[in-house]
């Protein structure tokens, strides 16, 4: 008898059904989408709009299945020079995970002490300020990236503000660079690393601090010692929640970002809708969905050898 089999006979209707719920979520809006979407970048769909139609072949009385991967070397490889490595595609991808690192480290350093100072605060103003934190995503997600726009114009609130300071004389270039789309990225982005550090540090047991404190260590040196170590999960959790939609990020690099500021969701939205090449842009978020989830996986089983290794 299988593990698998073990465990369900070892669950009651009750519990089966309570994580069935979830199971079944994840097939048909993840596992079902992902499957179809691989489909379709395995496939040349040329006039037809069926990926399937032509999935499975016969030839000489013998059925073969028909899965094309130029879609997957076109990511690597120049059509008009034949030269592997250097494509746009290759530098949208790169251009990504610049951004969305960088974003992730502005969060974290913005998000840490926010989450410390509230998980620090008496209870009845906690409520306070995590409504505070959420209050963002009461405005659309949309309207909120266009008052950016607004704010950083060259005839936005901010130039307007220098210049009646007299800090400067001629509206700064603010608006379309790699600044206003990372300002963008981490304030709408930044929710996501709070709330998960806070609920880590409103955990922390008080004890430990006070046993460094005993022992003579400053209260620097009991942040980096003490605190830091024993918030990683929070850390760790809200660094994935930023990293990973900042690195499919669309909306933020088209309203804020210059015209070299390519990154991979413009690219995929550009094949898709421009290009109308559905089996390339398939193949596009494939490959971006496995660069994220493979360094997961094997951060998720080091963390588990670690866990046991500990236990053991």
């Amino acid at each position: 008898m299988s593990l698998l089999s073990r465990f369900m006979q070892a669950l009651t209707p009750g519990r089966r059904s309570v994580l069935g719920i979830p199971y079944l979520w994840l097939i048909l809006f993840f596992a079902l989408p992902f499957a179809i979407l691989l489909r379709i970048s395995l496939t040349d769909m040329g006039e037809s709009l069926n990926p399937f139609a032509d999935m499975l072949i016969n030839k000489d009385g013998k059925w073969s299945l028909l899965l094309k991967v130029e879609n997957y070397w076109s990511i690597f490889r120049d059509e008009t020079s034949s030269t592997w490595g250097d494509t746009i595609y290759l530098d949208a991808y790169a251009l990504s995970l610049k951004y969305a690192f960088i974003t992730t480290v502005l969060c974290l350093l913005i998000g840490y002490p926010f989450a410390y100072f509230i998980a620090r605060s008496s209870p009845a103003m906690r409520v306070l300020y995590l409504m505070l934190v959420m209050l963002p995503f009461w405005t659309s997600f949309l309207l909120r990236v266009y008052a950016w726009k607004g704010i950083l114009a060259d005839q936005g609130i901010v130039n307007d503000a220098l210049i009646a300071i007299g800090l400067i004389e001629e509206p700064i270039q603010m608006l379309y660079t790699d600044i206003s789309m990372l300002v963008g990225m981490t304030y709408v982005y930044l929710p996501f690393m709070v709330l998960p550090l806070y609920a880590n540090l409103v955990k922390l047991d008080q004890r430990l601090l006070d046993a460094s404190y005993d022992l003579g260590a400053t209260p620097w040196q009991t942040f980096w010692l003490v605190t830091v170590p024993l918030s990683r999960a929070g850390i760790v959790a809200g660094s994935m929640l930023v990293f990973i939609p900042c690195v499919g990020e669309f909306v933020i690099p088209s309203l804020l970002g210059g015209a070299e500021n390519i990154m991979i969701g413009r690219v995929v939205w550009d094949e898709l809708f421009s290009a109308n090449n559905w089996p390339r842009a398939s193949a596009l978020a494939v490959l971006m969905i496995v660069l994220v989830i493979v360094p997961l996986l094997w951060f998720q089983s080091r963390v588990r050898r670690q866990a046991e290794a500990e236990r053991g």
